[in-house]
């Protein structure tokens, strides 16, 4: 399956897909609201993560949000999306260092058990 952000699509199929006017692609660009790779040629070619992103603005738009309110929104999520790939990051993190931290453990447990038993803290009676 090819990468979200793999250019797929012109503008008038993009347009199509997201239900909006290839015009409105422009003034979305214009605005900042996506940015669609280009072409040796500079034809815009849109991935599947911008249609996803139109789709967005679509809905937003239609709940009667200007596109400021929109600027701001996607903003706020691009904030959100990263914080949740650092959080993921120091789970894995977390993680790996609790199974090195398990894993030393039982070394030192197995190590233990190797020793004679004069040299071990054990009480005898």
């Amino acid at each position: 399956m090819a990468d979200r952000h793999t250019p797929l699509y012109m503008i008038g199929v993009a347009a199509q897909l997201a239900g909006v006017h290839p015009q409105t692609l422009r003034i979305y660009e214009q605005k900042g609201l996506v940015s669609p790779q280009r072409t040796s040629g500079n034809t815009r070619m849109y991935s599947q993560a911008d249609i996803e992103r139109l789709e967005l603005i679509n809905e937003l738009t239609s709940e009667g949000i200007n596109l400021a309110g929109v600027i701001r929104i996607l903003d706020l999520k691009g904030r959100l999306d990263e914080r949740d790939e650092e959080i993921d990051d120091l789970h894995k993190k977390v993680r790996r260092l609790a199974d090195r931290v398990h894993e030393l453990e039982t070394r030192e447990s197995v190590s233990r058990l190797m020793l004679p038993a004069s040299t071990q803290n054990i009480e005898v009676r």
